[in-house]
């Protein structure tokens, strides 16, 4: 004898919901984040990062003129690219889930919201002598920098990021500490070509590990 049923069938709610809670977005390397944001913002900070280091290794000695400007403007495309890797740990949660270690990221894209100012205000003078305002905010490009540096390190501490991913971003962010002291003391030539190397073996780097490798964001 067939029965008909007048109640609806049970359904586990509080299993379905926890499962969608948790499902990462699809091919994401990180939960609520989908790759192919991860991959974008890995190849800009890429082709940013490129493009400086390579205008330093060819024209970082020239002191004023084209070559300086080229430095000038490509500054920015890098820094533009810095602002990927910051939104991309922001949105991986790179640095950790505190509230401390969210505000890192904060502070320093305030910082590097100033140094690329800083940066823009530099272009007008085609090379030459720079105004006010970009002499008095330039102290903002190292102080940027360092700023990354720290975060390198909280990345690395943090381990939410993994494999070489992880390691990268400290391995990239030594550029204040290798190229500043080598353009001091071995000249504006070599030195202009330490800087732009580290700059495409970290930065650079770093954004194609990002691009090629947004799986490893995922804890």
């Amino acid at each position: 004898m067939t029965t008909i049923r007048t109640q609806p069938a049970r359904v586990r709610t509080d299993a379905v919901t926890e499962a969608v809670a948790v499902a990462p977005a699809s091919g994401s390397g990180s939960p609520g984040v989908r790759a192919g944001t991860l991959r974008a913002l890995g190849a800009g900070l890429a082709v940013g990062a490129a493009a400086y280091g390579v205008t330093f290794i060819l024209v970082g000695s020239q002191e004023d003129g084209v070559g300086r400007f080229l430095i000038d403007l490509t500054g920015v495309a890098f820094q533009l690219g810095v602002f990927c890797l910051l939104a991309a740990m922001w949105r991986t949660y790179a640095t950790g889930t505190t509230r401390l270690a969210r505000t890192m990221i904060v502070v320093e894209s305030v910082v590097l919201g100033v140094a690329t100012i800083q940066s823009l205000t530099t272009l007008p003078s085609l090379g030459g002598e720079w105004g006010t305002v970009a002499t008095v905010l330039d102290p903002f490009w190292p102080l940027s920098m360092l700023g990354m540096a720290i975060l390198g390190i909280k990345v690395a501490v943090a381990g939410r990021w993994r494999g070489a991913l992880r390691a990268w971003p400290v391995v990239a962010e030594t550029w204040i500490f290798v190229a500043l002291p080598s353009m001091m003391l071995l000249g504006p030539v070599v030195g202009s070509v330490v800087a732009g190397a580290h700059f495409l073996v970290g930065y650079a780097t770093l954004g194609v590990l990002l691009a090629v490798r947004p799986d490893l964001t995922r804890r």
